[in-house]
């Protein structure tokens, strides 16, 4: 039978081109929303809505209206990526994060969830080309497809692999990454459709989807909690900004997009970064100690009160002696020294409150004295010079960056508030002389001990649902400034402990869930690669017993041969250009992972063979079709082919470097060519 012929494909075509008219019908009707002109609140709003609802509509040409569809006897339901529906309201599509679309992700031939079928549609250039269905009624598992020009039909055990399913987590991919929703397998599924209030930490080896499940859950959880999360927002970061390029697009394709992504550099820059801290000193400054260090410096800048002071309200001045001074100030300061959050007083709203515990004195003495003064009276005298002064003297006013830069730059500070915590030799290391705060070299981690001052200082803002990706290299200072974005939200962790490569990295995940605010996050392991071939994270797999050694290695959904590659050369000119000519003439993105110190070598040898390669760097810039890497920006990254050149000496570039070269080495969907000039690391060797 010819495909023209099939009628279940012609069917389907027919209820394709129904979902289209039905979505253009659905951006016509919110188009159409008039304005009442009640108010101009009521138009602001009225504008607002219709633009939200617009862009949730926004027609994307490279994606069909649906991919799969689910039977259950009487009911058929299409699935995809939004809800559409017809002039009369009846569903044509229903949004794959609806409830009645978990069965497509979560029924098997063992626990049907009341389907008889499951069918998944191939598509190419927007056109419905084939589908694929899996019988999950009683007896065996079975699979009738039609695909390509021709029909077939074949049997589909347990445990083999739908071709349709297997075209799609295979399909090369040029430019930023795309959504998943159409192969989210049941692991993965459990994850994004877990609720609200409980925080989650994935352990996902490479190519297991680890990223792409915490940017779903963040689409699932606005889908199904949008009256909540419109009011707190969700927050995503990531480790860069290459990185947050890479994934920019999958939430607006999923219809999101108001969410925001951002790094934790971005996240805390108060002051300009523009100096770097030796290794050593940047794990000090991101140890969990320093944020004990802040608080002593700024609360133990506090002064007792010697003497009493008068206060002026209206037309007079009341005495408030030195004892009730000190008790206002010793209140304060309790209650600005309580760990719990909802209990702190920040430092600023405290000598706020001392200012007008100051003037309500006063009041009370003049209404003892049959006076009756008003509100605006009252914080007038709270502003008067005279308070001002006082809370000059025993509160003072501080900025963010100048409490860091007074506690590095004055030793007799940074000793009384490290008393116990930092030995000498720290201290020492800590301190930098500087003329002023404009004039001092910032480093990245002294951002964040800014950011951890200005959280003493006053309140941050907080997000309803945090996902944070690659959180195994976090600094526990890092951590806090993301739990101080979190309030009483709920968190979504991402990482692997086999691709830690910061110097602070841990072995385990209790610390950093402990910096985080959520000691208590159930960590779920995802180690099914879906990306990586088979023969790619075997070779990979090598390191672990070196860098992981209590994690268990990724296992692989498929395997293709020829997709591993390893050469040793004796120069790199001319076996780079000859592999990189050969991959350029196939289809999908490529990326050369070199050492931080080789990657421009290799973007002038590529260049000079005539070959379109540009170096990627961490400045949110689109990537070129071929992308010479540093190891250092490549986490969270992939390609169809990865290019590495000399693992050794990507290893040698750093302390942790083999947990690098794990990175660099998991990045390949189809093929990785590995171009070694001197010896593989012994990992890899044997």
């Amino acid at each position: 039978m010819s495909v023209e012929a099939d009628p279940v494909l012609t069917a389907e075509r027919a209820h394709l081109a129904r979902a289209a008219d039905c979505l253009t019908e659905m951006r016509a009707a919110a188009h159409a929303v008039t304005d009442a002109g009640v108010d101009a609140w009521a138009s602001e709003r009225l504008g607002a809505a219709r633009a939200e609802r617009l862009r949730h509509l926004a027609a994307d040409p490279g994606v069909p209206p649906f991919f799969g569809r689910t039977d259950s006897g009487a009911e058929t339901f299409h699935i995809g990526r939004r809800h559409v529906r017809d002039a009369g309201g009846d569903p044509v599509v229903i949004d794959w994060r609806a409830p009645m679309s978990r069965p497509f992700y979560q029924a098997s031939a063992a626990d049907p969830q009341g389907l008889v079928r499951r069918r998944r549609f191939g598509f190419a250039g927007g056109e419905l080309t084939s589908y694929e269905d899996e019988l999950l009624g009683e007896g065996d598992q079975q699979a009738a497809s039609l695909q390509g020009p021709a029909a077939s039909s074949r049997a589909v055990g347990g445990s083999e692999v739908l071709s349709l399913l297997l075209e799609e987590i295979e399909r090369p991919r040029s430019g930023p990454m795309r959504d998943i929703v159409a192969t989210i397998q049941p692991d993965q599924d459990e994850i994004v459709r877990a609720p609200l209030t409980e925080s989650i930490c994935v352990q996902g080896a490479p190519g297991t989807g680890k990223t792409a499940v915490g940017l779903h859950r963040a689409a699932y959880l606005l889908y199904t909690h949008g009256g909540q999360l419109a009011r707190t927002g969700v927050l995503v970061v990531g480790p860069n900004r290459a990185f947050l390029r890479y994934i920019e697009q999958v939430l607006p394709t999923l219809g999101e997009v108001d969410v925001e992504q951002t790094t934790v550099r971005d996240l805390t820059a108060r002051v300009p970064v523009r100096a770097t801290d030796p290794a050593e000193l940047a794990v000090l400054k991101g140890d969990a100690r320093m944020a004990e260090v802040l608080r002593r410096a700024l609360w133990g800048g506090l002064v007792k009160p010697t003497d009493s002071i008068q206060v002026p309200l209206a037309g007079r001045k009341y005495r408030i002696p030195v004892e009730r001074l000190k008790r206002y100030v010793d209140d304060l300061r309790r209650r600005g020294q309580l760990t719990d959050d909802l209990q702190t007083l920040h430092y600023a709203a405290g000598r706020e409150r001392l200012a007008q515990s100051l003037a309500e004195d006063a009041r009370r003495q003049k209404e003892l004295a049959g006076g009756s003064p008003t509100d605006a009276e009252t914080r007038r005298a709270a502003r008067s010079p005279e308070v001002r002064a006082f809370c000059d003297e025993v509160w003072p006013a501080w900025d963010a960056d100048a409490l860091v830069f007074a506690l590095f730059t004055e030793p007799g500070r940074l000793a009384r508030a490290a008393r116990g915590l930092l030995d000498d030799d720290e201290q020492a290391a800590l301190h930098r002389p500087a003329r002023s705060v404009r004039a001092f070299p910032w480093t990245e981690a002294d951002a964040v001990l800014v950011d951890e001052a200005a959280g003493l200082l006053e309140r941050t803002p907080g997000y309803g649902h945090v996902v944070v990706d690659e959180a195994q290299d976090l600094s526990p200072m890092q951590c806090r400034a993301i739990a101080r974005r979190l309030a009483a939200g709920s968190l979504t962790v991402l990482g692997d402990l086999a691709q830690a490569t910061s110097p602070w990295s841990s072995g385990t995940w209790a610390r950093t869930l402990d910096g985080l605010g959520r000691p208590d996050t159930v960590v779920r392991p995802l180690t099914q690669g879906y990306r990586v071939p088979g023969e790619v994270l075997d070779f990979a797999n090598r390191l672990l017993p070196a860098i992981a050694p209590d994690l268990p290695p990724a296992t692989a959904l498929r395997h293709e041969p020829g997709s591993l590659t390893v050469r040793p050369v004796g120069t790199l000119a001319g076996p780079l250009q000859e592999v990189v000519g050969e991959l350029v003439a196939g289809e999908g993105s490529i990326g050369v992972v070199a050492a931080d110190g080789e990657a421009d070598e290799v973007v002038r040898l590529l260049g000079d063979a005539g070959l379109p390669a540009a170096l990627l760097r961490d400045d949110g810039e689109a990537a070129a079709r071929v992308a010479v890497v540093p190891a250092t920006l490549v986490k969270g990254l992939e390609f169809d082919a990865v290019v590495v050149v000399d693992p050794a000496a990507i290893v040698a570039a750093e302390p942790r470097g083999l947990h690098r070269l794990y990175v660099v080495l998991t990045r390949a969907v189809s093929t990785l060519v590995v171009l070694h000039r001197d010896d593989l690391p012994a990992e890899l060797a044997a």
